[in-house]
């Protein structure tokens, strides 16, 4: 996922999760809902920071959960923060993301 993300590639991105999945803060309100929702939030985001990546610091995984600590950085000279990122799954396909930040 991490890798389509990378790439800007939200079609390909939504294509791991399940058709009602959604993002959401921690314990939060949702901020994108189902599969399009998803997929046109990253294609907002995308064209707002077109050099917008992601890297792994840290990966734990227990059950259907996984847990990822990710770097952010928005353009080279720009925005860069932390993010732990929560993965729920439902078999092979993200159900909820949830961001700590």
């Amino acid at each position: 996922m991490i890798e389509v993300y990378n790439a800007q590639d939200a079609d390909a991105y939504v294509t791991f999760m399940t058709d009602d999945a959604c993002e959401a803060g921690y314990r939060g309100a949702v901020l994108r809902e189902g599969k399009e929702g998803v997929r046109s939030g990253l294609k907002a985001m995308f064209a707002q920071f077109p050099q917008n990546r992601a890297d792994i610091i840290a990966g734990w995984c227990l059950g259907e959960t996984v847990v990822l600590h990710e770097k952010v950085e928005r353009a080279p000279d720009g925005d860069k923060f932390e993010v732990m990122s929560i993965y729920s799954f439902e078999g092979d396909k993200v159900s909820r993301v949830e961001f700590i930040r």
